[in-house]
């Protein structure tokens, strides 16, 4: 179905025309090839990125498109109506592309035009194996040796791990907590930085996550993003509006699963009409419709308040919590109107209903994401 926008320029309603017309005719005609197949799709984000749809919220003179992120967040939705694991991959490039574009040096930031067009495809190392949610933990040291770090430790559910041509290396250069924390910068062709075998997912499989092994990886001391023990600050900044894309993938997967359950129940019959007719199934797809609109409401909310330099944390965290937990429900739904159909691969609602709940998971779980929204009302 045809989903109402309020775009704020012309021009935003273009891009979101040409975003429909690549996830339409590029994107959905491969999902299911890719995703049974476990391919990853690094021709499609070159193609994104040519496009202009990787740096969609960073500056035009950095490389980027300019947009507001309400407009990026639409953009999400868009993809992930098609194909989420090319929206939530564009999701964590833009997410790695933050540290530089925000904290970069100069030299550093010579490599923005090639990040944010899709030449250069970046990784977000800060999970690891012994501590995900306890970011402040981590354990990956890096120990300052002449020119540059020596870096030592394992990275844990790596988006575009073995992939990437570019790693954020979140580790620690001082002492306990977040305040020993420093981001450094890596080549994929680090000596000592080793992509392990992609885990096997449930969901995403065109795009599984690896772990990285840092074994006396040299990484040189001018590739230090920020300064020393500025890494967590860096971190969490870019989680906020990492939460927020994720939030609009959910609703664009949720979307395309209610689109599919609706054609569905429109064309199958029993007992002489549509099982849309029945209340038991048009009652569901009702609150599918509304939970989704909710969501997006949310969404674009939180995103319009980061386009007013508002504080927005709390906002993308209740994004986060409310679209990754209606697009469970919603492919559950779908699941269920679509019956014994709806369980075997022949309609994508079984993919969906997989894909759903690493959205729940990635980016702050949503238990985090509760704590996040209880610690600012609790607040004095």
């Amino acid at each position: 179905m045809t989903v109402e926008r309020i775009l704020p320029t012309e021009e935003a309603y273009e891009l979101l025309g040409l975003t429909r017309e690549i996830a339409e005719g590029e994107l959905a005609p491969r999902a299911a090839r890719y995703e049974q197949e476990g391919e990853f799709p690094r021709d499609v984000l070159r193609t994104i990125g040519r496009a202009g749809l990787l740096g969609l919220p960073y500056p035009e003179a950095d490389g980027g498109a300019g947009q507001p992120y309400e407009v990026y967040l639409q953009v999400l939705e868009t993809l992930a109506s098609s194909w989420l694991a090319i929206a939530e991959a564009v999701s964590v490039h833009t997410l790695a592309c933050f540290p530089v574009a925000a904290y970069g040096t100069e030299r550093q930031r010579k490599s923005l035009p090639d990040m944010l067009g899709g030449e250069l495809l970046g990784a977000y190392c800060l999970s690891e194996p012994q501590g995900g949610s306890d970011a402040a933990a981590l354990t990956t040291r890096a120990v300052r040796d002449g020119d540059g770090y020596v870096v030592t430790g394992t990275k844990a559910w790596i988006t575009h791990g073995g992939q990437a041509d570019f790693y954020n290396v979140f580790c620690r250069t001082g002492g306990p907590g977040a305040a020993g924390i420093s981001c450094l910068l890596a080549d994929a062709d680090t000596p000592g930085l080793l992509p392990q075998a992609p885990e096997r997912t449930m969901g995403l499989r065109a795009s599984p996550p690896a772990q990285i092994v840092l074994d006396d990886a040299r990484i040189p001391a001018d590739r230090l993003v920020g300064e020393e023990g500025q890494g967590f600050r860096i971190a969490l900044e870019a989680l906020d509006t990492g939460r927020l894309g994720i939030a609009a993938c959910a609703v664009g997967l949720a979307q395309a699963a209610l689109d599919h359950a609706c054609a569905y129940a429109k064309e199958r019959t029993q007992f002489g009409k549509p099982i849309a007719a029945f209340q038991g199934v048009g009652f569901m797809l009702a609150d599918m419709a509304t939970q989704i609109a909710a969501a997006r409401a949310l969404t674009l909310a939180a995103g319009r308040l980061k386009d007013a330099g508002r504080p927005f944390s709390t906002e993308a965290a209740k994004a986060k919590l409310f679209a990754t937990d209606v697009a469970m429900k919603v492919t559950t739904d779908a699941v269920q109107v679509l019956g014994g159909a709806g369980y075997v691969s022949d309609h994508p609602v079984e993919r969906w209903f997989r894909e759903a709940k690493v959205l729940q998971i990635v980016e702050g779980t949503n238990q985090i994401q509760r704590l996040v929204i209880s610690r600012a009302l609790t607040r004095d």
